[in-house]
This record gives C-alpha cells, structure tokens and sequence, in this order.
C-alpha cells in the first residue's frame, strides 16, 4: 500500500535538502543574506525518518522590517523557512513569554549553513540576556492568565459540565504546569514531544504537579473525579510555591 505524506527519509538527505534549500535562498535574497541555518531536531541531529526541516534565514539590516515564513510540502517531506530580519530576530530572542521553555531553544544552538559575520552567536547572546525580572514577570503572567483561568474553568465543570472537557482541561494544566517550570529554571525543552518528561527532571516542581503531568503521559484521563482532585492538588501547590519564590499570583482588588 502506498503511503500518502512524508515518507523514510535518511538524516543524510535531508541534510542535502536543507543545502539546496540554502543554495536558493542566496539565489532569492542574493547580498540581503546575513546567515543561515536549521534549528529543530535537525540542527540537534535527533531527527527521525519522518522529520520535517526547519530553517532560519536572515537578512542584513534595511529599511524594510522582514518577518515571514515559507512552509511547503514537497510530497514526501515537508520544510518551513523563517526569513527574517537580524534586528526583529534578535529581539525576538530577547523576550520571555509564558512559552518561552519551548519556542526559546532555537535561539541557543542552530546548525549553521552560512554565517560569515557569526551572527548566530549574536542571537545566543540576545537569547541569554533576559534578566530574572523578564522570567519573574512571565511566571505571573501564567500563574494568572492560565492557571487561575483553568482552576476556574475546572470548579464551573465539577457544577455544572460538560465533564468530556475534563481531560482537555487536565492537559493546559500539565502543559503549562511545564512552562512554569521550565520559567522557573530558566531552561527550555529540547522538543514540544518531551516537555512533560524534561520538566519531571527539573527540580523545585510544585506539589501535585507530577501526578498531573503523570496521569498525562500515561493518558489516565477516564475518571473525571480523579482529574478534578488532582488538578485541585495542583492549584493548592501553586499558592505554596507561588508563595515560597514570591510569584503574584493575587493582587488588591483594583490594582490601578
């Protein structure tokens, strides 16, 4: 039976793929071209016979601001390049957001195709200079805009239903239960697949935390009583680590 989308593709290949990519994009861009290179499992090589390619490529500074993707499928493999300025880049890599642990690895280690001026160790410096202020306001913005917004969420379910949103609900909670983790830390994720493992690897994880995260991976998602309680363990453990790190989680009532 024939397959439809990516097929087995060895690293190699798709190491010449990501080159012809290069090759056109100096064809395209031409003097505009700063650097290149590929990020994701490719740059970290543990792509897998069906990985997609993922690429940077970045233009000399101009009056025109750049900030686009091309995303294709060829058939039996798929590519997305990010064509983008080197000054909106850079401050890209020096902002922290809520999902800062998964969309920031990029910015530390790209496997490099063309960068004569070492630009990419520019952006690895840019992606190290947050100061603890940027992750502490993060954190804040998580504990509140999404955990507190799920708890609520979870406590109108518990009431009145639908309880089939309940595992749903358990996954945001475990997802950004690792974000905050990961903010905590100030590491990111090597991959969106391994959040969830990585983040039982870091230390100073809130209580309940791992049991959410654990019930997760392993899909226990079928007793709505039990993600209920342990959604509610995990908020509780939220307040007592929130407290501990002096994380905002509550603040006057009309705060301007």
């Amino acid at each position: 039976m024939s397959m439809n989308g990516p097929v087995k593709i060895s690293r190699t290949e798709r190491l010449q793929t990501c080159k012809e990519i290069a090759a056109r994009l100096h064809e395209v861009y031409g003097e505009k071209v700063l650097a290149i290179g590929v990020y994701g499992s490719v740059s970290r090589g543990t792509d897998g016979p069906f990985s997609d390619i993922e690429m940077l490529c970045v233009l000399e500074e101009s009056g025109e601001e750049t900030d686009f993707s091309h995303e294709w499928s060829a058939g039996p493999w798929k590519a997305e390049v990010n064509v983008i300025s080197a000054h909106v880049l850079l401050d890209m890599a020096a902002t922290v957001e809520d999902d800062w642990p998964l969309t920031h690895g990029p910015f530390f280690a790209p496997l490099s195709l063309y960068d004569p001026k070492g630009f990419f160790q520019t952006l690895k410096e840019a992606a190290h200079s947050p100061a603890k202020e940027a992750f502490t306001q993060a954190i804040n913005g998580v504990l509140v805009g999404e955990m507190y917004e799920f708890i609520g969420k979870l406590r109108n379910i518990s009431l009145e239903g639908p309880r089939t949103y309940l595992p749903y609900l358990a996954m945001q909670f475990a997802q950004y239960g690792a974000m905050l983790i990961g903010l905590h830390q100030q590491t990111f994720y090597s991959t969106g697949a391994k959040v969830l493992p990585e983040s039982l690897e870091l230390p100073d994880r809130p209580d309940g935390y791992d049991q959410i995260a654990t019930m997760v991976m392993a899909g226990d998602l079928a007793d709505s009583g039990k993600i209920v309680a342990a959604c509610e363990r995990f908020w509780n453990g939220l307040h007592a680590w929130a407290a501990k790190h002096q994380y905002v989680i509550h603040t006057k009532r009309i705060p301007f």
